[in-house]
């Protein structure tokens, strides 16, 4: 799992085959956002902001769903 710089997403990681995002926050909770093309994974990872980008670029885009 990629421990990304910022100040609510803890971490993130991606099965591709499943175009699953899988998204840990700072609160401990984890969701997995479906359909998520490996380019916006690819541009989540890479991102200065990785918060801002799950504003932008995931949230609302893509359903999810809260694991436990």
């Amino acid at each position: 799992m990629e421990t990304p710089a910022s100040t609510s997403v803890r971490a993130i990681r991606y099965d591709a085959l499943r175009r699953r995002l899988l998204v840990r926050f700072e609160d401990g909770d984890e969701y997995a956002f479906v359909g998520v093309p490996g380019e916006a994974h690819r541009s989540f990872a890479a991102a200065p902001s990785k918060d801002r980008f799950f504003l932008d670029e995931i949230r609302g885009r893509y359903p999810y769903n809260k694991m436990t």
